[in-house]
């Protein structure tokens, strides 16, 4: 039986999880909440651009929580916990790429009772935070003895990225940088980053100090530079760097970071994406080292990132894979280190029909 699917919000990610769903040879779309009135009532098809499914999304919250589901991808911008206790009470499971990947202690008690007395599942996972920061770290790390370091770090060309409000007004390009000192990306950010940190260090068993380091660097344009949210002027930012780093007597030993550029010209100081390009990295240093470089996770150009982005897509299907699992899982919050191997379904026509996991 095929596993009923609410997506709840229907950007980027949303988007490519409707996608996902629909392809997805273990999982059925049976909803989707959106927020702005003109979706309402609108085709899940046709919101992505394929022929009707007979499924509409909708406004009415109250009608997706009474609605027979057992799975939601809950992907909005920002968070709400109020609205993912609230899925959880109605007795659906959550898989989400907006945090709850390693919660502190308090919190993952308090959620992990709730999904328990409701007898489902919370899980949290994505790409960045989530599958580059945790579980390929640690996976890549079983090949090294006697590790000092673990760096899982981003490089994009931020052009690329079709949430033009959210690059002008949440991340702050083309402001001043006092301006973006003020952004709320560190702290909106490092929610889940740091979570992905946390996670490293005790399962590879660091005995970090109680705060981790974050920082912010930033570079601005040194002439015009074209990009969706306009010109981004001389002087105004053009490139920003955050990370968060786990330290040992004040040395760092893990760090994620992300790198957003728009493109790597006409920037002070001189950033760039150097001779690999856009890319995900994953380094463990130890006895052997090892690097994994990510790449097809960007798009070839700024176009084809603002039509389709692959990372976007990415972030989606890690978790609409991790449906099946989560909903095969016992309850509480579980973490990918409580979970089997999550993996991808063959294309349609390829696959076999085959029994849930467990």
């Amino acid at each position: 039986m095929a596993s009923r699917v609410i997506q709840w919000a229907t950007g980027g990610v949303g988007r490519a999880a409707i996608e996902g769903v629909l392809d997805h040879p273990d999982l059925e779309l049976v909803g989707a909440w959106v927020h702005s009135p003109s979706k309402d009532g609108v085709d899940l098809g046709t919101l992505v651009g394929r022929e009707p499914i007979g499924v509409t999304a909708t406004t009415d919250i109250d009608a997706l929580l009474a609605l027979d589901a057992e799975c939601v991808v809950y992907s909005p911008f920002m968070a709400d916990p109020g609205v993912v206790e609230a899925i959880l009470g109605s007795g659906k499971n959550v898989v989400t790429p907006l945090g709850w990947f390693y919660p502190p202690a308090d919190e993952r008690r308090r959620f992990d009772e709730m999904a328990r007395e409701a007898g489902v599942t919370l899980h949290g996972t994505g790409i960045h935070p989530g599958g580059i920061t945790e579980r390929f770290p640690l996976m890549v790390s079983a090949l090294s003895g006697s590790i000092t370091h673990v760096r899982a770090e981003e490089f994009s060309d931020i052009r690329t990225y079709g949430a033009p409000d959210v690059v002008r007004d949440w991340m702050l390009f083309g402001k001043t940088p006092e301006e973006a000192r003020t952004s709320i990306m560190a702290d909106a950010l490092g929610t889940g980053f740091r979570q992905s940190v946390m996670m490293v260090a005790d399962e590879l068993g660091f005995d970090i100090e109680p705060q981790l380091r974050t920082t912010h660097e930033m570079a601005v344009a040194t002439a015009p530079i074209d990009s969706p949210i306009g010109p981004i002027q001389p002087g105004t930012v053009a490139a920003q760097r955050f990370s968060w780093e786990a330290l040992v007597d004040g040395q760092p030993v893990i760090a994620a970071t992300v790198n957003w550029l728009m493109g790597d010209e006409h920037l002070d100081p001189a950033w760039g994406f150097g001779p690999d390009g856009e890319r995900f990295e994953v380094e463990v240093t130890g006895d052997p080292g090892c690097l994994t470089i990510f790449k097809k996770l960007h798009p070839p150009s700024i176009e084809a990132g603002l039509r389709r982005n692959p990372g976007i897509v990415a972030t989606a299907m890690h978790c609409v894979n991790a449906v099946p699992y989560v909903c095969a899982a016992e309850p509480g919050l579980l973490t990918y280190l409580d979970l089997p191997l999550v993996s991808g379904r063959a294309a349609s026509g390829l696959h076999r029909s085959r029994s849930s996991p467990t």
